[in-house]
Formats: structure tokens, sequence, C-alpha cells
């Protein structure tokens, strides 16, 4: 599905529903996740982007492991996708990557369309609170390869990361919870 479709359904879905509608974007680390969404975002006004990062923990996240365990799905669904789709004013915490901690809680913003970019997103813990699930479809190589050179623009240095954790991690976690075949939108970022 291409960028215009892609935008027609989802609003398609936000016209149709009662609720407010969560659509969750996920694929490879570099795969054009938050390019999307922010796109998404853009054209569907009154939609609001949760930034992945601000659900990841950075210390877990640069390490092994099978299901993404940095990715605090948990935290997500309780304090922003559960509330805001059973209509619950609630609060979150985002993570403050400089100071390494949790920050203050801020309001979940009120939208009826959150658009949702993340890494491990289509794991069993989230998939129930999403209405909508979007796959940037590219192979882990070009994904890999695209992120790293975008650290390297901005001037961070993550290709061990990139190659002994991320790449490790996107292939444990394809084999443990098939997160294509849980997407219902292929979009193509080759």
């Amino acid at each position: 599905m291409d960028e215009g479709a892609l935008i027609e359904h989802i609003d398609a879905l936000r016209r149709a529903s009662v609720r407010p509608v969560v659509v969750g974007i996920s694929g490879y680390c570099g795969s054009g996740k938050s390019t999307l969404a922010r796109s998404v975002v853009a054209a569907l006004p009154g939609a609001v982007r949760m930034r992945g990062d601000d659900f990841l923990d950075p210390v877990r996240s640069h390490r092994r492991s099978t299901d993404w365990d940095g990715v605090e799905r948990t935290r997500l669904v309780d304090e922003v996708l559960a509330p805001l789709r059973t209509g619950i004013q609630s609060t979150f915490r985002r993570f403050d990557w400089a100071r390494g901690e949790l920050s203050a809680p801020e309001p979940v913003p009120a939208t009826d369309l959150l658009v949702v970019d993340l890494i491990g997103l289509f794991h069993p813990e989230s998939l129930p609170a999403l209405d909508l699930t979007v796959w940037c479809d590219v192979d882990l190589e070009t994904a890999a390869e695209r992120g790293m050179a975008r650290d390297r623009r901005l001037v961070r240095s993550h290709d061990e990361p990139w190659r002994q954790v991320w790449v490790p991690n996107e292939r444990d976690f394809e084999h443990a919870y098939a997160p294509k075949e849980h997407s219902a939108v292929m979009y193509s970022t080759r």
C-alpha cells in the first residue's frame, strides 16, 4: 500500500470508529517507522504521534534480548493506549534520554487518532491495544544500513550496537513473534 492509500484507509477507520483509533507502525530499526508516522500525523488533522523512543529504556535497549526487552510495551499500554481507547484521561512518562530516567508525568494528549511508531511493537503484550498494524517493509540489511547512515549523519557512534545488538535482536524477535504476520498493512519503504 502506498502512503496516500494508507492515509485514506486510516482516515476511513477514524471516521467509522466510536472511540479513539490507535495505529501501530512497526518494522526493523531504520525501516522508516518514524518518517511514516510523522507523514500520517501531518496529513490527518488532530492526529497525535506517540514516539516509540519515549518507551525505550536506553540501557536495556542496548542489550541482547530475544524480545526487545528494552521496549517498555506494558508501560505504553497501561499509561497510554488502554486509557485512551476507553476514554479515560491519563498521564504517561516519557523516557528522558539525557537524564537516563523517566520524566515527570504529563497528560496523554486528547485525540481520536493516535499513531505509535516503535520497534518490537507487534508483540502479545501490545497487539490487543492496536486497531491497525502497519509494517514498514524493507529487508533487515537495508534497514540496518539506513539506520547506521542516519546515526552517522547525527554524529552518533552506533555501528557496534547495530551489528552486535540491534540486528541480532531484530532476527530473534522476528523468529519468536513473526511481527510481519501481525500486520494488517504492508508499507514498502524499499
